[in-house]
């Protein structure tokens, strides 16, 4: 009915708390209950997906002050407020200062559960409101950092902003160069977690002896060169976001005490036996199939498990050429305001040249052909762009090299596999022959 909602119950008395929280759950509602205001005040955020009900009278901080750390967090949230009895005229001066609602002890469950009910659906329409509001707004923002109107890409930002939210942790898969880590920050910026760090680690770049000390920190004296305690990046990623690229290359003995940090919900200092809590979302980065090394034993199966959650696939460039256009010019113009030069014409050759490379290296590859074309460097290794005054293509070459650029891009993604390509370009295979022949292509190249 409300999925994805809670109710966080505040009752110290562990009768009526007990009692309260099996009436919910009878209901079919999600409750977490404490027994202090303090403690379910830690889960609450901006924008959390459930409201409170708590009791007035409590050890530590009241159910009224609680009440006020709510409205001071966001003003929408609906709280609950129990109260025993004389303590009706109290309760009415809540209301005017933004309780949702009160109940009177001793209550039935029926009533308890008609209070929660009309309280879940004022909050799950604020809500789909306030989403509803960041995706307008946040669309013209992530459509500036995410480049492309492939349909693609249109997926990749959609999926974001629908996404960014939630605590789930994310993987994203994607190969060398194609914006991985752009799109962990667009995660990360477009979601409640903005406020906080977004931390960084390159699996494959911190050496084995020194990556438990570098994430999840060490205390002073936990061995030689230890002179301070040192807080680890996964801790200074705390409230935000911890993204970790080519987890792939993350060792097996390594990953076990990752998999317990995503589990737990904590980490312990090198040389010490604390628990630190932690709240952070973590986006994961891999080039290579997790399922397919967890099952050749080169991954462990349970973390794979857990992080598989919400899955992103970023398509290579070759797959989304329609956007080559657009990103060579965004990448061309920046690279001249960088450089203080004139951003030179691309002509159609140079374009088509753009338009039928392979590119191995993706959107990084193509970032750093458009950098060189405007240092007037652009012939190099590849030399896609080093005829820039070269006179420009007719327009059936500009077609001939479009057509031969996707033929070789479908026998290079079925590995030589005519028949496949053919129903994917949608023409019949003798002619998908004849097209091979006329481009000088044969299958087995591609195998």
């Amino acid at each position: 009915m409300f999925e994805g909602l809670k109710v966080l119950l505040v009752e110290d008395d562990p009768t009526v708390r007990a009692g309260s929280e099996q009436a919910l759950q009878l209901a079919g509602l999600e409750v977490q209950s404490f027994h202090s205001a303090e403690l379910a005040y830690k889960l609450l955020a901006p924008n959390f997906p459930g409201i409170v009900v708590t009791d007035v009278r409590l050890p530590g901080m009241s159910g009224l002050e609680l009440l006020q750390a709510v409205k001071a967090l966001d003003a929408h949230m609906p709280v609950i407020l129990v109260t025993g009895h004389g303590d009706i005229t109290m309760a009415v001066q809540a209301m005017r200062n933004g309780a949702y609602d009160f109940i009177e002890k001793p209550y039935s469950s029926e009533q308890l559960v008609d209070v929660i009910l009309r309280a879940l659906e004022t909050r799950r329409l604020t809500l789909e409101v306030h989403n509803l509001r960041r995706r307008l707004e946040d669309g013209d923002g992530i459509e500036s950092r995410l480049l492309g109107n492939s349909a693609a890409m249109r997926d990749i930002r959609r999926l974001i902003l629908d996404v960014a939210n939630e605590p789930a942790d994310v993987l994203i898969y994607g190969d060398t160069g194609t914006g991985k880590e752009m799109v962990a920050r667009c995660l990360h910026e477009y979601s409640h977690r903005r406020k906080h760090h977004f931390v960084a680690v390159n699996c494959g770049a911190i050496p084995e002896s020194i990556f438990e000390s570098e994430v999840f920190g060490h205390e002073q004296g936990a061995f030689t060169g230890a002179a301070k305690r040192q807080v680890g990046k996964i801790e200074h990623a705390d409230h935000g976001t911890f993204f970790l690229d080519e987890i792939e290359s993350l060792p097996l003995s390594l990953q076990v005490k990752l998999l317990r940090v995503l589990q737990e919900r904590y980490i312990e200092r090198l040389g010490s036996n604390t628990a630190v809590p932690l709240d952070v979302r973590v986006v994961a980065a891999a080039k290579l199939d997790l399922e397919e090394l967890s099952g050749q034993q080169k991954f462990r199966s349970d973390l794979y498990y857990r992080l598989n959650l919400i899955v992103l696939h970023l398509p290579p460039l070759r797959e989304r050429r329609e956007d080559i256009p657009m990103l060579f010019e965004h990448f061309a113009l920046a690279a001249a305001a960088r450089y203080n030069r004139a951003a030179p014409l691309v002509s159609s050759a140079q374009m088509q040249a753009l338009m039928a490379h392979a590119w191995p290296g993706n959107v990084r590859e193509l970032r750093n052909i458009a950098d060189r074309f405007v240092l007037g460097i652009a012939g190099g290794e590849s030399g896609l762009l080093a005829a820039r005054a070269a006179a420009p293509s007719s327009l059936a070459e500009q077609v001939n090299g479009f057509e031969r650029a996707l033929i070789e891009q479908e026998l290079r993604n079925y590995a030589g596999n005519v028949t496949e390509a053919s129903l994917v370009l949608g023409l019949p295979k003798q002619t998908l022959y004849h097209k091979m022949q006329k481009y000088n292509l044969v299958a087995e190249e591609f195998r």
